[in-house]
């Protein structure tokens, strides 16, 4: 789920600023809350994703 996340937000399908939807994920990949969670942190441990607490994670830049 990292790489198609980290995939969208290279080709521009996921823009700078977009917020990423732990809910739409879930569903989108059939998969539990902590399996997303653990992928938007690999995501922002590379500098692709910041979360702000009570808004949500949001795409920083496009990946170089």
């Amino acid at each position: 789920m990292a790489e198609t996340l980290r995939a969208r937000i290279a080709d521009g399908t996921l823009p700078p600023q977009s917020l990423v939807s732990e809910v739409q994920l879930e569903s989108e990949f059939g998969v539990a809350r902590g399996t997303v969670r653990k992928a938007i942190a690999a995501l922002r441990d590379d500098g692709l994703l910041v979360t702000t607490p009570g808004m949500g994670s949001f795409v920083t830049a496009a990946e170089k």
